[in-house]
């Protein structure tokens, strides 16, 4: 969320991010509603003020004299009472598009509409020569029993599946990996509930834009995560933390849920994109500076870029355009790793960082060393992601025989097997 007085001062700025992602919002709408609200608010104050002066007068007086004041005052309580009633309904309509405005993307943030507009900064590693031609993990996962596609799918519907033998050991094993490297930089680790009160939705931005893309429980109004930001970030909510303790760098593991409602004949193969799958989280809680929030991106940033490269997988880094961003981004970086499979590079992190808009709808607050309260700003990023990153690890590291080797970085935490091969 941003600051209102933010949007009445800086209008344009805040209609050219909307247009630069592309997305519709009603600004004029939204000042004329702020306007209303201020003036309703002055009235209410005029009318409450003139209510305690007649209210103490009325002690005062007899006969006619005190029954006009009293009738003066019954009517002044009647229109206080009415404008509480039109103040309600602005105040309604307002709080509703104030949750819808998006964050202004930076200035470095490329032009574009969708993924392919995405801006590549740079490169790692060799991309493999197979001698001979490669399998995509499906054929690979059915080959060797470590995917069950169509069992998933009779059990939960279209997108799940079941992961098996040596590939669930791979899942466990590239989690704690990871876990393990953020644990050595000062992360602190957490596994966080997978389901959520609304307030935690709506305060990570998931919520309102995004609700179609989350599963709810009615019944219990709850919600279902779709990353372990929005726990690990929903932390401290309504909370004032005190300036010494910053940056917080949490690593949050859950299993995620999404509904990837409107992607439907889109990356349906195998395992790219799916209803529930396992992550790691890198989630930064720290000053409200500029300088401190891009070191930080940059951080976050690197530590998954490290993971990657440990896990010796050929990968790029994009700088994600306008029309790419989400709501309440003002930057955003893809990691994507090569997947044979699909002879491209597949998105498998996404490092964002949002100012303070996630922190004003969580009313997470630090004090600074002269007192003053600030908003802090948030940021975070896929550490890992599984079984997405199995993907590139079983393409990547297949056999002419059809084994699969296994990444040395993994094989202390997989009993030292080093290769996964067929019954």
């Amino acid at each position: 969320m941003l600051d209102i007085r933010f949007i009445r001062e800086h209008p344009d700025l805040v209609r050219a991010g909307a247009q630069k992602k592309k997305m519709a919002f009603d600004l004029d709408e939204l000042l004329r509603l702020d306007e209303q609200r201020r003036t309703l608010t002055q009235k209410g104050d005029a009318l409450r003020a003139q209510s305690n002066r007649a209210s103490k007068q009325i002690a005062q007086l007899k006969g006619e004299e005190k029954q006009e004041a009293i009738k003066e005052m019954r009517e002044v309580s009647a229109a206080i009472k009415a404008l509480e009633g039109e103040q309600r309904e602005v105040e309604e309509q307002y709080n509703d598009l104030m949750l819808l405005v998006p964050n202004p993307p930076a200035s470095d943030v490329p032009d574009g509409e969708t993924d392919e507009d995405n801006v590549e900064i740079r490169r790692w590693g060799e991309l493999p020569r197979f001698d001979f031609e490669p399998k995509d993990h499906v054929q690979l996962g059915e080959k060797l029993d470590l995917i069950d596609i169509p069992r998933g799918v009779k059990l939960a519907g279209t997108r799940f599946y079941f992961l098996k033998n040596e590939a669930v050991l791979l899942e466990w094993a590239v989690c704690r990996f990871t876990m393990e490297r953020l644990i050595a930089k000062g992360f602190v680790p957490m596994t966080a509930p997978q389901l959520v009160k609304d307030f935690a939705m709506v305060g990570t931005a998931w919520f309102p834009m995004g609700a179609d893309q989350a599963y709810r429980i009615e019944r219990d109004e709850l919600n279902l995560i779709g990353t372990a930001e929005v726990p690990v970030t929903a932390y401290h909510y309504d909370e004032i933390l005190s300036e010494d303790e910053l940056p917080k760098h949490y690593a949050g593991f859950s299993t995620c849920f999404r509904r990837e409602a409107g992607t439907y004949g889109k990356d349906t193969r195998g395992l790219y994109r799916i209803h529930q799958f396992q992550k790691v989280e890198q989630v930064v809680v720290c000053r409200n500076d500029e300088e401190t929030s891009i070191r930080e991106h940059e951080f976050i940033l690197q530590n998954a870029e490290e993971i990657v490269q440990a896990l010796k997988l050929p990968y790029r880094v994009v700088n994600v355009c306008g029309g790419d961003l989400g709501q309440a981004q003002i930057k955003k970086y893809d990691i994507e790793t090569w997947m044979p499979g699909r002879n491209a590079y597949g998105e498998t992190h996404s490092c964002s960082r949002f100012h303070d808009f996630q922190a004003r709808r969580l009313k997470l607050r630090y004090r600074d060393k002269q007192g003053q309260v600030h908003f802090a700003h948030t940021l975070n990023n896929t550490a890992i992601a599984s079984p997405r990153i199995l993907i590139p690890i079983l393409e990547n590291y297949q056999q002419a025989d059809g084994s699969i080797l296994v990444p040395e970085a993994l094989r202390p935490y997989m009993g030292g097997m080093e290769r996964i091969e067929r019954r």
